[in-house]
């Protein structure tokens, strides 16, 4: 993975707007939680293979980055993106990594099911 390119990133979600394709969504603690040492407090999401369609792909900030995903009923946000990887089989996975480099947040978009 390299440090997001704003444009290429741009680009790659434009690609699949008004198509069928296949999301994965994580956030760890590190993504949301100031206080990630204290045990108290947990905070993750987690989805897979979720199949939408979004009319309007959306990568805004000053890095870290905030990529938005306008579907039918609502948004899709993964906020705190830093880095990006087009892959082999045409995905865009986009992750956000802690000043720790631990992975926070991901979000990738493919046009056929993860494994």
């Amino acid at each position: 993975m390299e440090l997001v390119n704003t444009k290429q990133v741009q680009e790659a979600i434009n690609s699949f707007v008004n198509k069928e394709v296949y999301i994965h969504l994580e956030t760890t603690n590190g993504a949301y939680a100031s206080h990630r040492n204290q045990s108290f407090f947990s905070a993750g999401a987690y989805i897979r293979n979720a199949k939408v369609q979004y009319e309007i792909g959306k990568i805004t900030g000053k890095g870290p980055y905030r990529v938005g995903l306008k579907i039918n009923l609502g948004w899709i946000y993964a906020e705190g993106i830093t880095h990006f990887e087009i892959d082999e089989l045409g995905r865009l996975l986009l992750a956000g990594h802690d000043n720790e480099g631990k992975l926070a947040v991901a979000l990738e978009i493919s046009p056929t099911p993860f494994e």
